[in-house]
């Protein structure tokens, strides 16, 4: 008798406004754990309930966010491996597309012989010119860019002066007067920079 009317108290006691019933069979499952030891109310195993949860609540929000650290801490890893395969990829292409540069120099330099060139043999020379198509093609296609800077001012971070050309117009000063030898960047990276010769109103000289 006495214990069913300590199970009807607790349906009925104050919850203060946190909380609101504590089913007999939940207050029951922690007689187990030494909270009726026959001197507690059920004011205290209340109390001790409303301690376990927070508890709990605690615990779970220190492994929800440990879990957030985890995650983000994974994502900047995973983000971190593709910035350096982007980046070996780069490299890789780099070196590639500077040793095929001296292939594609050569074609030019034949080319450029328009009088020993033409007397070849005209479908040989149409086979030449179009592996020399392919071969610019590709390298387009994996970001190289010819640089032929006529016309423009001169940088020396970018350009490479071997040569100044005279001129009375002040207008030219320092602008590139001929390409020697152009230049290629890729992916916007300068990887050769062009040789050029630039306007002075001073003497025309080699530097």
């Amino acid at each position: 008798m006495q214990d069913d009317t300590q199970k009807d108290e607790v349906t009925a006691a104050p919850n203060n406004g946190e909380v609101e019933e504590v089913d007999e069979i939940v207050i029951e499952s922690y007689n187990d754990d030494n909270l009726d030891g026959g001197e507690m109310t059920d004011k205290d195993r209340i109390e001790v309930l409303r301690e376990k949860l927070k508890v709990a609540v605690k615990e779970k929000q220190e492994y929800l966010d440990g879990w957030q650290r985890l995650k983000a801490d994974f994502t900047n890893y995973k983000k971190r491996e593709e910035g350096g395969k982007i980046d070996f990829m780069k490299f890789a292409r780099e070196g590639l597309v500077a040793d095929l540069l001296p292939v594609l120099e050569s074609f030019q330099m034949a080319f450029a012989n328009k009088e020993a060139w033409e007397k070849i043999d005209k479908s040989w020379r149409s086979g030449v010119e179009y592996i020399n198509t392919q071969l610019v093609q590709v390298l387009n296609a994996h970001g190289l860019k010819e640089m032929r800077p006529l016309g423009e001012e001169f940088d020396p971070k970018v350009h490479t002066s071997i040569a100044h050309v005279h001129t009375d117009d002040t207008a030219q000063e320092h602008k590139i007067a001929e390409v020697v030898q152009p230049g290629y960047e890729l992916s916007g990276k300068v990887i050769r920079s062009p040789k050029v010769k630039i306007f002075t109103t001073g003497e025309e000289s080699a530097t």
